[in-house]
């Protein structure tokens, strides 16, 4: 409200001062009478002109990064103070109880898989960049013995079989006939590759280990300069359907840095069909995401005893001011908010599959495992209440045909930028990249197998549509990133305001 009354001030004092004019000076009535339409037609542009432009440089700090994030969200039904409200306060305080259970915070990753695009890929040495993994001896049993299952029938059955056919085996009934074992076989030998939207981590490989993501937190870890971009710049420039003539606006990797003043990059991203702007926009949105986890935890001292983490105001406004970003930051900050609206549809969609009975988020420890799902299934139906969930139906709703090789050429980007993590050269940085990637993925393979979550029995083998634990893990972790990055938007906010 007091940007508002900013702009009705200036409103105000613009009319009031040639009225004064008049009083003062009627001997020359026609020539102030035009001075005072002039200034009329300036009140109005001033009225009238979105409120960020005219106030870079005179507002608050809080306004020059926050004006344009609010109202609603393009391709949407929903607005950003309706998603501020219901995370906050409703979503984010569960959540991240959940994710600090022993079943969200270990997660298998291998971080020693070659970059498969160039060679010259350099290992950061900072100390913040390193990843501490588990020992076999520090992690939960029902882990332990096997990380891609999530029941205790599951994990039995495992040692039963071959373990590449064991990969695929999901939620068990307690009683497991002779016929089950062999449809769960079947089901093994099933290749589901071409539903996934990312390319996993093969658990089985001697490099791929445990981490406790609640001892290796997602950082600034002073990982930046020509490699980090290098990352970015591949991501955007060959795998979000831009063609090599129009140029990203703010892109460190270009002379020109960019500047995109005649609105070309957008003009182009507005043509473009919604599934591939979608795209654009949840790329977009995980950056922006990263980029408030860094500034959020940042290292602001350091001594022989300790290091203090916390919010750094100044690296938030580097990346996310009107002024600093020529306007960028507000549109990078609103995509946050389209990527929360996916991954939010996601998880009201995959609520089917979570519920069944022979679904367990198994450790080992039976009672937590089973508040753990109590509270996952609470978290699930608040998730399905939200009033303004994005209609997924929009996508890819043309003809068949047209719609399926979209689809495909959507799914096949998507698999690429999974890759494209393996060449990230900090190893924390690697870490998260990769589940957050894969927990998009994820989310995606959720929203387009929705008849195939609808037909699912309730108890046995599911045949149409399975995740493993890698990918649950992953799913619910990379949402509950996104989730802390709206609720520090509130935090950064609050500290700007503070500042003035």
């Amino acid at each position: 409200p007091h940007h508002l009354l900013h702009r009705l001030s200036v409103l105000v004092f613009t009319v009031q001062l040639p009225l004064a004019l008049l009083r003062e000076k009627r001997e020359r009535p026609v020539e102030e009478m035009m001075r005072f339409l002039v200034f009329l037609c300036c009140a109005v542009a001033l009225w009238i002109v979105p409120g960020c432009f005219l106030q870079n440089i005179a507002d608050s700090p809080s306004q020059r990064c926050f004006c344009q994030v609010t109202g609603y969200l393009d391709d949407c039904t929903c607005d950003v103070e309706t998603i501020d409200v219901f995370n906050n306060y409703k979503l984010f305080p569960k959540l991240q109880k959940l994710l600090e259970s022993d079943y969200f915070r270990y997660y298998k990753v291998n971080l020693k898989k070659p970059c498969p695009f160039w060679d010259d890929i350099s290992h950061c040495g900072i100390k913040d960049c390193a990843v501490k993994p588990c020992q076999t001896s520090e992690l939960p049993d029902g882990i332990k013995s096997s990380g891609y299952k999530y029941s205790e029938e599951a994990n039995r059955l495992a040692g039963e079989l071959d373990c590449e056919k064991a990969e695929r085996l999901g939620a068990v009934d307690e009683s497991l006939s002779e016929k089950t074992q062999q449809a769960f076989l079947q089901w093994a030998n099933h290749d589901d590759s071409g539903d996934n939207f990312c390319e996993a981590d093969d658990e089985h490989s001697p490099d791929a280990e445990h981490v406790d993501l609640l001892l290796n937190p997602e950082r600034y870890t002073g990982y930046k300069g020509q490699d980090a971009w290098k990352i970015w710049n591949t991501i955007y420039e060959e795998n979000c359907f831009k063609p090599q003539t129009i140029k990203r606006p703010l892109n460190p990797l270009t002379s020109s840095w960019g500047d995109n003043e005649d609105n070309t990059f957008y003009n182009w991203l507005e043509g473009l069909c919604i599934e591939k702007r979608a795209f654009y926009r949840l790329i977009s949105g995980l950056h922006a995401s990263i980029n408030i986890h860094l500034s959020a935890r940042y290292l602001l001292q350091e001594t022989w005893l300790e290091q203090k983490w916390g919010h750094n105001v100044s690296e938030f406004q580097k990346r996310f001011d009107t002024v600093l970003t020529k306007g960028e930051g507000a549109r990078w900050l609103r995509n946050l908010y389209f990527l929360y609206l996916i991954e939010l549809r996601a998880a009201s969609k995959v609520l089917p599959f979570i519920e069944r009975p022979g679904f367990q988020l198994f450790t080992g420890d039976q009672a937590q495992d089973i508040q753990n799902k109590k509270l996952l299934l609470e978290i699930l139906q608040d998730v399905k209440s939200f009033p303004l969930h994005f209609d997924e139906n929009s996508l890819f709703a043309g003809k068949k045909k047209d719609a399926d090789k979209l689809k495909e050429e959507f799914r096949l980007h998507f698999r690429n930028i999974s890759r494209i993590m393996d060449c990230v050269g900090c190893f924390k940085c690697r870490l998260w990249g990769k589940l957050q990637t894969q927990g998009l993925g994820t989310a995606l393979k959720i929203l387009f197998s929705e008849k195939q979550i609808e037909n699912l029995p309730e108890r046995g083998p599911t045949y149409g549509f399975q995740l493993t634990r890698q990918e649950i893990v992953a799913f619910f972790n990379a949402f509950g990133r996104i989730s802390t990055s709206i609720k520090e938007l509130e935090n950064f906010r609050n500290l700007l305001q503070n500042t003035q």
